[in-house]
């Protein structure tokens, strides 16, 4: 009995599988890991950028209200000899920089008596997107041709790919 078990054990080792995966496993895995990449990449690369336009409209808001400040302070929205708003060319760039945009109403922009119009121009990855608003809350975004999202100009701050006014 002990050399029939033994023999039909040598029998089923000879027969068993070797360890390890066959290469259609191998190529399924590798597929999956394609298809699995080729739809996270994308949606990560909008989350990341969707990330960084919140600094514009922080940076807005904040203007926004200096502004409103240095009206209170001035009775006028621009400059008063030296003493400039706080998103004029001659206050430090670090002061009207947050992450990758720079405050700034200067030019077409310039504050008169009783109006300004901010503008939070994007660098590096968000090199296409500008934000502005002005002293009565009128928003506008303008993404031009380059950038991750469809070119335009939307009557609101547009923050996520695809989204209309």
């Amino acid at each position: 009995m002990h050399h029939v078990a033994s023999a039909l054990h040598r029998a089923n080792a000879s027969r068993r599988r070797p360890a390890g995966f066959t290469l259609i496993e191998v190529m399924i895995t590798v597929a999956i890991i394609g298809i699995l990449a080729a739809v996270a990449l994308p949606s990560y690369r909008d989350y990341i950028l969707r990330g960084q336009l919140v600094d514009a409209t922080n940076l807005l808001a904040a203007g926004q209200a200096n502004m409103e400040r240095y009206f209170q302070d001035n009775r006028t929205y621009a400059a008063v000899g030296t003493i400039y708003p706080p998103c004029d060319g001659n206050i430090p760039v670090a002061q009207r920089t947050q992450g990758l945009f720079v405050l700034t109403c200067t030019g077409s922009d310039a504050p008169t008596g009783t109006a300004y119009t901010l503008r939070a121009t994007g660098s590096g990855a968000v090199t296409s997107f500008v934000y502005t608003i002005n002293q009565q809350s009128v928003k506008s975004t303008v993404i031009s041709s380059g950038a991750p999202w469809p070119a335009g100009t939307s009557a609101c701050w547009v923050m996520k790919k695809g989204q209309s006014c």
